[in-house]
């Protein structure tokens, strides 16, 4: 992109559609963000009110990324009106002891 007679590169931006949960097999919560890191930081820490806080929806058990945020959004829809089997099976091809990967995310 050309801004003021300078060459610039349009910014990269990265999303990623996540997978929250209470426990194992507990309750999920899927949601979008552009940090990872930060978003499940605050989820973790019942600093966003809502549906995580009330439930106590704490532990980051899966994620894909994308630079694409149409794909992002209409993923994260897609993955909302999944059936829980299916978002369970997801997770535990990704992640089938459950961990929460924010720790690993974090070293």
């Amino acid at each position: 992109m050309k801004a003021f007679g300078h060459d610039k590169s349009e910014a990269v931006n990265t999303y990623y559609l996540y997978i929250m949960t209470s426990k194992k097999n507990g309750t999920l919560y899927v949601g979008l963000t552009n940090n990872l890191i930060r978003r499940a930081y605050e989820r973790k820490n019942d600093l966003i009110e809502g549906f995580t806080k009330k439930y106590g929806v704490h532990k980051l058990v899966y994620y894909e990324q994308t630079n694409d945020i149409h794909n992002a959004i209409q993923r994260e829809k897609e993955l909302k009106k999944w059936n829980r089997q299916w978002k369970i099976n997801l997770i535990e091809k990704f992640n089938p002891n459950w961990n929460d990967i924010y720790d690993v995310l974090t070293k």
